[in-house]
């Protein structure tokens, strides 16, 4: 079932106090950027209370690091309904659980003949960031089948719970996207300058926490070749560095002239930087049907956006975005893209535009909170 694809949701008519479980700031995460802006306008809806003990119905966030390892547990606990913000929990359940308990757990998932592979994975897990096995198997079912309810962002994430268990109830509600205050231009321009990239005439930004899944190194390593090419162009990489590895390595390739780190932005500096650069380079592969939220704020201030073409951004329209190849064409489809973004005057102003445009109508905070209280209310005890 896909939210607000013909319509919104009827409103159920009962009044229903609705229990809040999720990460919150200051946690630095971008699930908690996101619960604290939902929470917020869902309780113009009705009654919302965080963390409570007793709730007629339950609303767990649940992602892919060990922040939501309490609201995991409790979702298997006190079933409600369930938003995966990460449909891939392999390498969330790689950390919380022992060896024999994880083993166990692909069992139930995916059979006894694959015990055997278990032990591989969990033997393995070191390399677990970049390895697509670990992709493969998302290890959903445990959950999905004891939800009231699960809400996807993407059709590659929906795709997932219904192979795990068919008989869930699946609702695709959009990434939602709360217009924040942007600085003015003049203070984006110092902010730029202060960053050494004033006289850049394009400047791509990567943000987020840095791991292999987000293409760190090829970017870095093609945004080299073309600055040796021209050097009107620059590069902000922002983020904290999740894998020590991955870290080395590009650091080993930040020598490219033009080229800034930056490590974790809070809130205000965020939105300056975002205000900075001329486009944003989002890439996931393998991907763990996420929709970034990184993206959608993005493409909601008209930012150009170079995505992975996947599963996971099929709803973003055609002209909106840039959509980057995965495996073996990768490099040259981000060089192809990012050439035709510094050579081609208009051409970022008006995919940003297009982006912007479907955000506004499709992820707008109220819309999104609005298809949420709908499934809460149909999904109380």
């Amino acid at each position: 079932m896909r939210a607000g694809g013909h319509g919104a949701i009827r409103q159920a008519a009962e009044t229903v106090t609705v229990g809040f479980y999720a990460p919150l700031p200051p946690a630095r995460t971008g699930v908690a950027d996101y619960a604290a802006a939902l929470v917020g306008a869902l309780k113009r809806h009705g009654e919302v209370r965080v963390g409570p003990r007793r709730c007629d119905v339950a609303l767990y966030h649940v992602g892919n690091n060990r922040l939501h390892a309490g609201i995991y547990r409790r979702a298997l606990k006190e079933p409600g309904v369930v938003v995966l913000h990460d449909a891939v929990l392999n390498h969330f359940l790689l950390g919380q659980l022992s060896r024999e308990q994880y083993i166990e757990e692909f069992v139930y998932n995916y059979g006894g003949w694959n015990r055997g592979l278990a032990e591989d994975l969990w033997e393995s897990r070191t390399g677990s960031a970049g390895d697509e096995r670990y992709f493969q198997f998302p290890m959903l079912r445990r959950i999905a089948e004891r939800a009231r309810a699960v809400i996807v962002h993407n059709p590659a994430a929906a795709r997932m719970v219904r192979a795990h268990a068919p008989e869930a109830r699946v609702i695709e509600i959009p990434h939602l996207f709360r217009a924040p205050q942007l600085p003015g231009e003049a203070e984006a321009l110092r902010y730029r300058a202060g960053l050494g990239l004033g006289e850049a005439a394009f400047v791509f930004g990567v943000f987020g926490f840095l791991r292999e899944s987000k293409r760190v190194a090829q970017i870095v390593e093609v945004f080299g070749r073309l600055r040796r090419e021209r050097a009107d162009v620059g590069l902000l990489l922002a983020g904290a560095f999740v894998s020590s590895d991955l870290e080395r390595l590009a650091r080993g390739l930040f020598q490219s002239e033009g080229l800034v780190y930056r490590p974790y932005l809070g809130e205000r500096e965020f939105w300056l930087a975002a205000s900075a650069i001329d486009g944003c380079i989002n890439l996931r592969y393998p991907a763990a049907g996420e929709t970034s939220g990184i993206a959608v704020r993005m493409m909601g201030i008209a930012k150009p956006v170079l995505l992975t073409d996947a599963e996971e951004s099929a709803r973003f329209p055609e002209d909106g975005c840039m959509r980057v190849s995965a495996g073996v064409g990768e490099r040259d489809s981000l060089w192809s893209h990012m050439v035709l973004l510094t050579s081609i005057a208009g051409v970022g102003r008006a995919i940003g535009e297009s982006g912007a445009a479907h955000v506004r109508a499709r992820h707008g905070l109220e819309q999104v909170a609005e298809l949420y209280w709908s499934v809460l209310c149909e999904s109380r005890s």
